[in-house]
């Protein structure tokens, strides 16, 4: 496969994923930003939101495919590069090999991210730059933690596997410094969460760039994968839990 393949190939796998959720997320915070009469902080985000919250099983089977739906983009990714590299899930660290040591580097990675982000949140709510995030706003059902727990890891899955592992080795097959994929990769990542506004970019941004520089330095993509599983857990399930009782959240 030539340059103008791989380059070609990485366009259309984007755009029919996190590419093509950048671009919505700049048309809304750009239709946000023009509401007439409430500024940015008077708005909310609603994340993980029921379909049909008065009927629960039903509703359950809609929260499944949201989660497993997804999961077709990474199983295309790997199988895109599996056609030009040998023992793709071993090359790029997605596999259980390392159990521990991934936890491990996942818990760590996640409490670093974790704190500054949250107070780049706030800042930016505090400075009239970014919406109020609910993440979690399914109806109460015995599954609701099961699968806000199950959203986060399909966030996570599908995010590093394809934002650091697929994009930064096309941007090595296609002879780049690996800079240059790390920034790249840390901006459409920043693009794709712009819904939520400029704090919640620039948070993922700089979260990009870390996870970069990661996953270029250790070679694995697991940790990364359980470091966002972790913040989205604590996000998604600790917002369930503790709004009641926080409502500056």
């Amino acid at each position: 496969m030539d340059k103008g393949r791989y380059a070609l190939e990485m366009v259309i796998v984007l755009f029919l994923g996190l590419g093509r959720s950048a671009v919505y997320s700049v048309l809304s915070i750009v239709e946000e930003l023009t509401r007439p009469h409430q500024p940015l902080n008077q708005q909310t985000t609603v994340l993980n939101g029921s379909a049909v919250p008065d009927r629960p099983w039903l509703d359950l089977a809609y929260q499944v495919t949201y989660i497993v739906f997804p999961l077709v983009q990474v199983l295309l990714v790997l199988y895109l590069l599996h056609l030009t590299h040998e023992h793709v899930r071993r090359m790029v660290g997605f596999d259980l090999r390392r159990p521990l040591p991934d936890l491990t580097w996942g818990l760590g990675i996640a409490a670093g991210i974790g704190i500054p982000g949250l107070g780049i949140y706030l800042g930016a709510r505090a400075l009239g730059l970014n919406t109020n995030v609910s993440p979690a706003n399914l109806v109460e059902n015995w599954w609701t933690v099961p699968v806000l727990i199950g959203l986060a890891a399909m966030n996570g899955i599908v995010e590093e596997v394809t934002m650091l592992s697929y994009v930064l080795t096309r941007f090595a097959d296609l002879g780049q410094k690996p800079w240059v994929g790390i920034v790249v990769s840390a901006v459409i990542r920043g693009a794709y969460h712009l819904y939520q506004g400029f704090g919640g970019a620039v948070g993922n941004l700089l979260m990009g760039l870390v996870f970069g520089w990661l996953y270029r330095r250790f070679g694995r993509v697991m940790p990364l994968v359980v470091a966002h599983t972790i913040l989205d857990v604590v996000s998604f399930v600790g917002y369930a839990l503790l709004q009641p009782y926080l409502p500056w959240l």
